[in-house]
């Protein structure tokens, strides 16, 4: 099934308000209009992917993408990363890093953590807009397992 199949539920971890705008609305300009939960923290985040029990069973058997952003104020995406492919119930869920941190060490970090796809942010708007339209339409195409 594909990522712009309604079934699928898009994750956006970004604490950045405008970021987070901006990323809504050009993968919506591209087509995607699946249902998507907005996490402005890691502590939010973890709390909608591991749910009440903590254990991660809340999102079995459901389709998410998860975006995330490696900069959060408190903690950093990559202790997320590690929860999400560590965890039995959320490890298939693709994960697509969006962040302004460029670093060698950082992206090979993430690909060894499990990240699927590792994308800088521009630093200019007009950047950055393309960019997320670009992943809209990548969205549209991806494929998304069931979680088990």
């Amino acid at each position: 099934m594909n990522a712009s199949s309604s079934a699928v539920t898009i994750v956006m971890i970004e604490d950045d308000p405008g970021h987070a705008q901006l990323i809504k609305k050009n993968i919506r300009k591209a087509g995607v209009n699946n249902d998507m939960v907005e996490c402005g923290n890691g502590e939010s985040a973890l709390r909608f992917l591991l749910g009440d029990d903590g254990l991660g069973t809340a999102n079995s058997r459901k389709q998410l993408l998860i975006l995330l952003d490696l900069n959060l104020p408190d903690m950093t995406g990559t202790e997320i990363l590690k929860v999400i492919k560590h965890n039995p119930h959320l490890k298939r869920s693709p994960v697509v890093i969006l962040t302004t941190t460029d670093d060698d060490f950082e992206i090979k970090k993430c690909y060894d953590l499990g990240a699927n796809v590792y994308i800088t942010k521009p630093l200019n708007y007009e950047g950055f807009a393309n960019a997320i339209k670009q992943l809209g339409l990548f969205l549209t195409v991806m494929q998304v397992p069931e979680n088990a």
